[in-house]
């Protein structure tokens, strides 16, 4: 039986774990000190894990550097000393890699990372990269609790709630190779947030919140942002939480501020006639990080300096350093990612090229006021309907008050003095606040607790080639059928109405499956033939072939779809032959709570 629930923050930049022995009566969530290196030979215990790997040289590779309490004989660094690196060997440091996760575009099994370094640098695929991160957080529970395995806890990893299926099952898939109990809980990290703040709030939340307000958790971390709409409804005369939205996945966070800022400090660099090659401008970046976290501090200076290791003929082993002014990085920042902008306005989708690299895909606004309006627009809470009472705020971009203030000011601006929303003050540190309110969520899983309710965040189509004359060069269209509505509860199922639908078996086959945050309406059996990219999103297709009981003079079977939604949180969509009892099944995680990893099977 588990001892402790444990909360698990796998962030873009810092990963943390918390705890919270179950046998208590009320949760009380702490933050584990994890040990690191923090210099070469140097462990020290911090509370955070930076996100970063550094992987060393040859010539590095046996000097003892790495060692660390449980792994003797180390090669590479995870965490603080691996963020030093970062700025110093940028081509041997992996960040960011958390955004990989949800980059369908790319294998995200294969070794890409560090992107863009020299064919000399061993690469790491982001999977793998996550297991490392994971593996660390293990072994410092481990280290501390020896006595309690943590494939015996009740545990709890946070995902961004803009993940799809299929970056959650690769979040899943890193985790259980690390050395997380197969029964893991996935929670969206905004909801984790919001846990953080009950679990501050005892039962003093009630005073805060009331029947009919809408919460806007706004969650803006390193890599991300997320935004995510809770309600407040009565059942049974008791206060409920529901969850009625979650945004897109949105790449834009403190890593970009930091990716600005070198973009200001390189005209600096200029003035003193350095013109930075590649290597150089990816360690300003870098070193821009420290930069940004110490000028947007309350008691910040008022310079602050950033260097870069020089290498032209006269520079090399030398370096060099241009200061930066507290209040010109504040206004670039703050005019920059947070400008005033009206309710109606949106993110700009510009392109300086037909062409691209298969890098990240940053957005090209970094407005997060803009994404917002559009997000508001989207799920009904703008100035023209219905809007938001109060708002929580999460991740590390708003520790600066700055920015706080500028959202919040905004925000009346658009709903006005009168209605203006309530900040949800309370959460003790925004840097600990996701995996302290995982940790609360795995203590509420056993009924002591207020859980947030409200079903699928997102309606599930699956893609249905259309018949006709086909034409030559060209893929038939496709049609979407509606198989899971958005809100659909955990333990119930759901025949779909529709006409027959062949079933490819036999031999290999790719099932496209789509995904709508915004289609709320649309019900089992409804078909969409045309649709924009902002209504639907296509996920990881599912190649597999489905096995046959009996030769058939066709390469198809007719089926039509029932669909489930387990306890587990896991959709199962069964394809049942309409001329016989066979049935297959094809599955995959929707939600926090999943369990189980795609496995197509026949019964």
């Amino acid at each position: 039986m588990a001892t402790y629930a444990i909360g698990i923050d796998l962030g873009t930049t810092n990963s943390v774990i918390a705890y919270t022995r179950l046998d208590q009566d009320a949760a009380q969530p702490q933050v584990l000190s994890v040990p690191q290196l923090v210099a070469p030979a140097t462990v020290e215990s911090r509370f955070q894990l930076p996100s970063f790997l550094y992987l060393s040289s040859e010539q590095e590779a046996d000097t003892g550097n790495y060692d660390l309490p449980w792994q003797p004989g180390g090669k590479d660094a995870v965490g603080e000393l691996a963020l030093q690196q970062a700025a110093a060997m940028p081509m041997r440091t992996v960040a960011a890699a958390k955004s990989w996760l949800c980059y369908s575009r790319v294998d995200r099994h294969q070794p890409l990372l560090p992107w863009g370094a020299p064919s000399e640098v061993p690469k790491v695929s982001p999977v793998d990269v996550s297991r490392r991160y994971l593996a660390h957080l293990v072994a410092a529970w481990h280290h501390e609790f020896p006595a309690a395995p943590i494939t015996e806890q009740r545990v709890v990893l946070t995902v961004p709630a803009s993940f799809d299926a299929s970056a959650r099952e690769l979040t899943r898939e890193a985790a259980l190779a690390a050395g997380l109990p197969a029964d893991l809980i996935l929670l969206e990290e905004p909801q984790a947030a919001l846990y953080a703040w009950l679990a501050d709030s005892g039962e003093q939340w009630r005073r805060h919140l009331s029947v009919g307000d809408t919460l806007l958790v706004c969650d803006v971390g390193g890599g991300t942002t997320d935004f995510t709409l809770i309600g407040v409804d009565e059942i049974d005369g008791a206060l409920e939480l529901q969850r009625m939205a979650v945004g897109t996945h949105t790449l834009v966070g403190g890593d970009n501020m930091d990716v600005a800022l070198a973009h200001f400090a390189s005209t600096a660099f200029a003035d003193k006639g350095l013109r930075l090659d590649a290597w150089q401008s990816v360690s300003l970046w870098h070193a821009c990080r420290a930069a940004k976290e110490a000028l947007l501090a309350l008691e910040g200076p008022k310079t602050y300096p950033v260097t870069v290791l020089g290498r032209g003929r006269r520079l090399v082993g030398g370096t060099v350093s241009v200061d930066l002014q507290r209040e010109a990085v504040q206004a670039l920042l703050l005019d920059g990612f947070f400008p005033v902008c009206k309710v109606d306005d949106r993110p700009e989708r510009r392109r300086a090229s037909g062409f691209r690299e298969l890098g990240l895909p940053y957005e090209s606004d970094v407005a997060v006021t803009r994404h917002l309006a559009y997000f508001l627009s989207l799920h009904g809470a703008d100035a023209h309907s219905a809007r938001v009472t109060h708002v929580l705020f999460n991740g590390g971009v708003f520790k600066a008050p700055l920015f706080r203030d500028r959202l919040m000011d905004i925000l009346v601006q658009w709903y006005g003095k009168k209605a203006q929303p309530q900040v949800l003050a309370g959460v003790a540190d925004l840097d600990y606040a996701v995996a302290r309110g995982a940790a609360y969520y795995g203590f509420a899983k056993a009924g002591r607790g207020i859980r947030i309710r409200g079903g699928t965040a997102r309606s599930y189509y699956v893609g249905i080639e259309t018949a006709g004359l086909a034409i030559p060069g060209a893929p038939r269209p496709l049609k979407a059928l509606c198989v899971v509505p958005f809100g659909m509860e955990e333990g119930t199922e759901v025949r779909v109405p529709s006409a027959a639908i062949g079933l490819v078996v036999g031999e290999p086959c790719l099932f496209r499956f789509f995904s709508s945050a915004v289609r709320k309406d649309d019900q089992p059996g409804d078909v969409l033939e045309h649709w924009s990219d902002e209504e639907l999103s296509e996920t990881d297709p599912l190649a597999t072939t489905l096995p046959v009981e009996q030769a058939t003079e066709e390469d198809y079977v007719p089926v039509q779809f029932e669909s489930r939604l387990t306890e587990l949180g896991v959709f199962e969509l069964w394809c049942v032959n309409t001329m016989s009892d066979q049935r297959w099944k094809l599955e995959f995680s929707v939600r926090e709570d999943a369990e189980e990893v795609p496995d197509p099977q026949e019964k």
